[in-house]
């Protein structure tokens, strides 16, 4: 079986990566670059692996050839696609940029397997940032109502999905995905902020953490959980929609207080809360309903959030 992965550098490909190997099965990634030494130096850490398994690709994802040629090439039997911008608060910085990304990556794949008459088994990596604000948890048939330009990209592609999957019976998947976070996170992400300013903090090279809020409320997993759940719903014959989460609902200040009390601080004497470090309109709650996929797959996340924050920790200081 062939997989092909966009995006493949980051934690969900790295995941999925490390999964699909463990099954002898090849994987084929794609990247924005030809640097891929701490992508390997990443997959060793969490498992030993034959790396020639691994075949990476420098294609352009927005320029329509190179996928088409791509894609006749090498007829893949699965295409993951983790690929395109992912920070809500960039969008905002850059939002013609990040939709078009977004959208052009997504439609050129599309575009691809059509042309050449090839329908792999396709996982889209939606968003819980498509939500319109809710007090429950956040199931498929809960009111979509983006906010963002990073969002409004990914409902757009998840609303063609279903369009998609009608016309050409294609098994193309939608998984709806909520806060997931681990070691392999880079820096501008809010749990590895938190990390080095305490981190800083102990080390007396700072005095202080300022975060936009402590009572916000989100559905935080551990990415590697995710894995399991993005194949067994890719590897599926019905295509559908999944939302991915687990369902318990935590706040920042629960993940504040974790990564003081790993580094034997009082939270209380360092933190600050400063409203304007807030994106507008930004959700007061976000919780998962994983109800659907746990029926259909048996599917639930195993990793709690203080095991979560420990992996970040731990591997931020190389233990």
């Amino acid at each position: 079986m062939k997989n092909l992965i966009t995006g493949i550098t980051g934690q969900d490909g790295l995941f999925l990566t490390n999964y699909l190997l463990k099954q002898n099965q090849e994987v084929y990634g794609i990247s924005r670059n030809n640097k891929h030494s701490n992508f390997f130096s990443n997959l060793q850490s969490l498992n030993k692996h034959n790396d020639v398994s691994v075949h990476m690709f420098n294609v352009d994802l927005t320029k329509q050839n190179e996928v088409y040629n791509l894609i006749n090439d090498l007829n893949p039997d699965f295409i993951y696609n983790f690929s395109g911008p992912s920070s809500v608060y960039e969008s905002f910085l850059n939002p013609k940029k990040t939709q078009y990304e977004i959208d052009t990556i997504f439609n050129n794949l599309i575009f691809a397997c059509i042309e050449n008459k090839e329908f792999p088994n396709f996982f889209q990596a939606s968003s819980s940032e498509m939500f319109a604000k809710s007090d429950s948890p956040l199931s498929e048939k809960s009111e979509f109502l983006p906010d963002s330009p990073y969002a409004i990209a990914k409902y757009n592609i998840h609303r063609n999905i279903s369009e998609l999957r009608n016309k050409y019976d294609w098994n193309i998947n939608s998984g709806i995905m909520f806060n997931h976070e681990s070691e392999f996170r880079s820096d501008e992400y809010l749990i590895m902020k938190i990390i080095n300013k305490v981190k800083e903090i102990k080390e007396g090279k700072n005095t202080s953490l300022t975060v936009g809020s402590l009572e916000i409320v989100r559905d935080w997993s551990y990415a590697g959980d995710f894995t399991e759940a993005i194949y067994q719903i890719t590897n599926d014959d019905s295509g559908d929609d999944f939302v991915i989460g687990s369902g318990v609902g935590s706040k920042i200040k629960d993940l504040v207080k974790l990564v003081f009390n790993y580094f034997e601080l009082e939270y209380e004497n360092y933190t600050n809360v400063d409203k304007k470090l807030l994106r507008k309109n930004s959700p007061q709650s976000i919780i998962a309903d994983p109800k659907k996929i746990y029926d259909k797959f048996e599917w639930r996340t195993e990793t709690n959030l203080e095991q979560t924050v420990n992996k970040c920790i731990k591997f931020k200081l190389g233990i």
